[in-house]
């Protein structure tokens, strides 16, 4: 049984889909949070998982902060870190304590548009499709390797409200699918990029390759 920790900083809809997938051969250790007013906490309480709070502002820089959230991560034996929505960026100390089993999902068809306001910045800059990565965390801001993308169309109409309610969808999709690759040893890195190996023959899976909806 794989241990996984969940990292949110909201209301942690990304990390619901990943405990309603309730993935064979793993469990969710805790959830963790940046901000003790995440209502995700809720969620998982609510569902048994143990939850914690580190913080951020009770710290005097990111780094005497990411101390303090690796030590709370660690109390739990991770086997996997999964960032959900968590809004901070970690200092490149923290990424190589969980190099190569740390992983985060963005809302934009990486490597284009990394950091905040995606949607908007797809709409501005005129993208004809935007979309959703789960990739591995390293220290370059939302530079890892790519496990998983989904893409959506994007709409003449659309603002970003709208463009993120229709990715959302599909972040809720692929995630769960990555912990799972992952929690069945199928995902490898090699020369900076990840690959899924084959399925099992019984098992039915949603392609690796970029799905497009």
């Amino acid at each position: 049984m794989k241990s996984i920790v969940i990292l949110i900083s909201g209301r942690g809809s990304n990390m619901e889909a990943i405990v309603r997938a309730a993935i064979p051969g793993a469990r969710v250790a805790a959830v963790i949070s940046n901000r003790p007013q995440a209502v995700g906490l809720r969620f998982a309480a609510d569902n048994g998982i143990a939850t914690a709070v580190v913080d951020h502002t009770g710290f005097a820089d990111r780094a005497s902060f990411d101390a303090a959230l690796g030590e709370t991560i660690d109390r739990y034996a991770p086997d996997l870190v999964v960032l959900a929505g968590f809004m901070r960026v970690l200092t490149a100390d923290l990424v190589r304590r969980y190099e190569g089993r740390m992983i985060n999902i963005h809302p934009s068809l990486l490597p284009a548009f990394t950091g905040l306001h995606t949607h908007q910045r797809a709409i501005d800059a005129g993208a004809r499709v935007a979309g959703t990565t789960v990739h591995f965390v390293t220290a370059e801001l939302d530079c890892g390797p790519i496990i998983v993308q989904a893409c959506v169309p994007v709409l003449p109409d659309d603002d970003a409200d709208a463009l993120a309610a229709r990715v959302l969808v599909h972040e809720h999709r692929i995630f769960p699918q990555a912990v799972r690759w992952i929690v069945e040893d199928r995902v490898r890195i090699e020369d900076g990029r990840a690959t899924v190996c084959a399925a099992p023959a019984t098992a039915t899976l949603i392609n690796p390759a970029l799905d497009v909806a």
